[in-house]
């Protein structure tokens, strides 16, 4: 019996990937995005550790840094913003349109507590750089256990 459950979860596995496969060739053939619209709107992260820092770096072209509103707590950080589309002309008729516009939140859960007075954020050329000392580790305190 326990041959036909291994058999019958393999056969699940291979058809949800070849399911899958057909779809990706279906939006890849056509030209659909694969990702909703929604999803497309969320700005990407690389979050890096150096010795005593956090660091978090978020692209994010064409947004104004009044825009912009980060706020952090000892281990989370929360980033808004809104990304607005540059006025076109009436004329204009667009073969294809992929960039992103409108509202976006990222909410990210640190890997450790940061001194939340002391952080600092920079925007340079489409890029927002957010800067945060960690906390300095607790050190460990042993506690006696009497034993009886």
């Amino acid at each position: 019996m326990p041959e036909l459950t291994l058999w019958k979860k393999q056969e699940i596995d291979r058809l949800r990937k070849d399911m899958e496969r057909l779809f990706v060739r279906l939006w890849d053939d056509f030209g659909i995005p694969r990702f909703p619209r929604i999803a497309r709107n969320i700005p990407t992260i690389d979050l890096s550790e150096s010795g005593e820092n956090l660091i978090v770096r978020v692209e994010i072209p064409d947004v104004n840094p009044e825009d912009l509103d980060v706020s952090v707590t000892e281990d989370r950080l929360c980033i808004k913003g809104e990304m607005r589309q540059e006025s076109t002309d009436e004329g204009d008729i667009y073969q294809r349109a992929e960039a992103s516009y409108g509202a976006f939140t990222r909410d990210i859960e640190l890997p450790c507590r940061v001194i939340k007075e002391e952080v600092e954020a920079t925007y340079k050329e489409g890029i927002l750089t957010i800067v945060m000392p960690k906390c300095k580790p607790e050190p460990d305190r042993s506690f006696r256990v009497r034993v009886r």
